[in-house]
């Protein structure tokens, strides 16, 4: 997360805020655009439009709101630009003749969504403290119980049981974003 300085700068378009939303969010923004074009580089090519609209609209960004679900906003409609310009472009048969299913028909590729939600879910693991990060990664990525977590890292069961109910407490107050977005 960019502290509310840099987050300022950007806003007036200052270099070093610029460089720092760019550091901070850029594979970001590439991982959507990859995800939506399917190519690297036209992955590329979203990306730097992204980050030149968001810069064109960086004083239009409201300082109160998280930068991540702006600039993911940005990359997916700069995505979609890209898709239908490379979809006229290599098209040379008529609307007819294209099947209903064709994929070049369908503006908005599945799965950006979860790519945002699971960046989400990665950067909250990573705010972790470390004792409790190592446990977290253990448990859900390496699929270890608690006493094989115990055994891996020499410490007591109970200590792995307490640090994973910590960890999971603060990433569910720090994912209840994502929770509340899915809820009706």
């Amino acid at each position: 997360m960019l502290d509310a300085a840099l987050i300022e700068a950007f806003r007036r378009r200052e270099d070093a805020g610029v460089r720092a939303v760019y550091r901070e969010y850029g594979r970001l923004v590439y991982a959507i655009s990859l995800r939506a074009l399917g190519q690297k580089h036209l992955a590329e090519d979203a990306t730097q439009q992204t980050f030149v609209q968001a810069w064109q609209a960086a004083d239009r960004f409201q300082s109160d709101r998280e930068l991540a679900p702006w600039l993911a906003t940005i990359a997916r409609r700069v995505a979609i630009d890209i898709h239908r310009r490379e979809t006229r472009r290599s098209s040379s048969s008529s609307l007819e003749e294209v099947s209903a299913t064709d994929p070049a028909l369908i503006t908005m590729p599945a799965g950006l969504e979860q790519w945002y939600e699971a960046w989400q879910v990665r950067q909250a693991i990573d705010a972790l403290p470390r004792d409790e990060r190592e446990v977290v990664r253990l448990q859900h990525l390496e699929g270890l119980t608690h006493t094989e977590i115990a055994e891996r890292l020499g410490i007591p069961p109970g200590t792995v049981k307490s640090r994973s109910h910590r960890a999971h407490q603060r990433l569910a107050i720090a994912l209840s974003a994502l929770r509340e977005g899915l809820d009706p």
